[in-house]
């Protein structure tokens, strides 16, 4: 039996239906037959002009905003772990502000654009094995959240890790959940098919999918955008932010030599030898915030002709069979992004939005911003940077082996956050404390460089370094 009959075999096994086996078929025969999923930077061109959110603001009434919502679903892909936070919960449970998670904020809003318009929106969670029970656990406290007509959740499938020289399903016994791993948001589409949501969206009248990820509390749902959206001919719609140097390593849009269509490209898409123009924040300006809006026909019409399967590029990512442990057997983890669908729809578009609506948590050092005074929340439950920071959050970095993780983190801001309203940028070393009343302002750096853990004082802290 060959090695793509055994992974097919395994998946079968595993209760994955026909749609989720296709899609990792699909990407398996790319690899097999030599696809890297690599864009060299020769192949691509970089995108110009965009549309801006601010330039197609404008007036919509309560009636007109009332049809929308209620023809709108939005979703939010829940699918990860905090891993690499040092959690094994949903990330999205992590506390962001006020005693509330991600998960508490996305509700609220929810709830509150129901209340304001007297619309049924509906709300999706896309979880994964792995975060479903705690998900729907904590969302018990919003009994009124589901749609009625629609599940609360979809769960994404999973795939097999592939040993990185046979290519063949890895084994790992000791702790079999680890043969598996994540498919990449891009399983959102044959999920979608394979559940038969695309045909009851239709019937219930829904036209407008908002996709946003959980850990971003940014992406609401922005009815100037969701207007703009509804009244033009584009049939998949990116949220796009200008990179910042804090940016440059993460992926952008660019478009297609050949054929001029918009296209995504990520990291692990890129050359080596492409690598410092990959990081050309001047040359390539944009960068996906994996905010989408699609239109459920054209969504439905590309399933259709594609087998439930959208042909989405392939991303190769090389692991170990367990993450934690370096010296374990190297795998081969096929993913698909979701933003790459751009390239799929034939008038697909971008528009730029203000760094606002990217606010995502990937680090500690994210979270120290979020819970700090640099941001608000404002009554519709949305969290936005304060007005003095004109747009632009504090640049945050905290040492990685003091910090990366929850349990060290909390150690040290778990009591006290300092005010960041007025800090440029803030960077710690060493193991501290945060007292109560300390504020940065400016560029500032906190040095420890004793082993024990030492109180940041109360203070103001002014473009200084300050040893402890």
């Amino acid at each position: 039996m060959d090695a793509l009959k055994l992974v097919e075999l395994k998946m079968r096994q595993a209760g994955l239906g026909c749609t989720v086996i296709r899609a990792f078929r699909q990407n398996y025969l790319a690899l097999v037959s030599g696809e890297t999923g690599l864009i060299p930077e020769g192949s691509i061109q970089p995108v110009e002009n965009l549309p801006r959110l601010e330039e197609f603001r404008r007036e919509i009434s309560n009636e007109r905003a009332s049809e929308l919502v209620s023809q709108t679903v939005v979703f939010k892909l829940n699918g990860g772990l905090g891993t690499s936070m040092g959690l094994d919960k949903a990330k999205s449970l992590i506390e962001v502000k006020n005693g509330l998670n991600f998960l508490d904020f996305t509700a609220r809003q929810i709830l509150h654009l129901r209340e304001k318009f007297h619309a049924p929106l509906r709300f999706l969670v896309l979880n994964s094995f792995n975060t479903s029970v705690d998900t729907l656990r904590h969302l018990q406290t919003y009994p009124d959240l589901g749609g009625g007509d629609l599940p609360l959740q979809l769960i994404q499938s999973k795939a097999p890790k592939l040993c990185a020289d046979t290519l063949l399903p890895v084994e790992w016994p000791e702790q079999p959940e680890l043969e598996w791993c994540p498919p990449g948001h891009g399983d959102l589409y044959p999920t979608l098919a394979a559940c038969g949501l695309m045909e009851k969206f239709s019937r219930l009248g829904i036209r407008y999918l908002f996709i946003s990820n959980s850990d971003n509390l940014g992406a609401n749902l922005d009815l100037g955008l969701l207007d703009y959206f509804a009244t033009s001919e584009i049939p998949f719609l990116m949220e796009v932010a200008e990179r910042t140097a804090s940016d440059k390593k993460g992926g952008h849009l660019a478009r297609n030599a050949e054929d001029g269509r918009l296209l995504l490209r990520e990291s692990a898409q890129c050359r080596d030898e492409d690598g410092a123009v990959f990081q050309d924040i001047t040359r390539h300006r944009f960068f996906n915030t994996n905010n989408l809006w699609v239109r459920v026909d054209r969504l439905e019409q590309e399933l259709k002709a594609n087998g439930d399967v959208l042909p989405l590029p392939l991303i190769r990512n090389i692991k170990t069979v367990d993450p934690r442990n370096k010296k374990s057997p190297q795998v081969v983890q096929l993913e698909t992004a979701m933003g790459a669908a751009i390239q799929l729809f034939e008038g697909a578009g971008a528009v730029v939005v203000p760094r606002r609506r990217f606010a995502p948590v990937k680090t500690t050092s994210d979270l120290l911003a979020l819970r700090s005074d640099a941001y608000r929340i404002n009554k519709d439950f949305t969290l936005e940077l304060a007005p003095e920071r004109n747009g632009v959050p504090p640049a945050i970095r905290l040492e990685d082996g003091h910090y990366k993780m929850m349990d060290s983190f909390e150690l040290a801001f778990g009591d006290a956050v300092p005010s960041l309203k007025a800090c440029q940028s803030l960077e710690i070393k060493g193991p501290v404390r945060c007292a109560g009343g300390v504020r940065v302002e400016g560029k500032v750096k906190i040095l420890n460089s004793a082993p024990e853990r030492k109180e940041w004082k109360a203070g103001v802290y002014r473009d200084a370094e300050v040893g402890l």
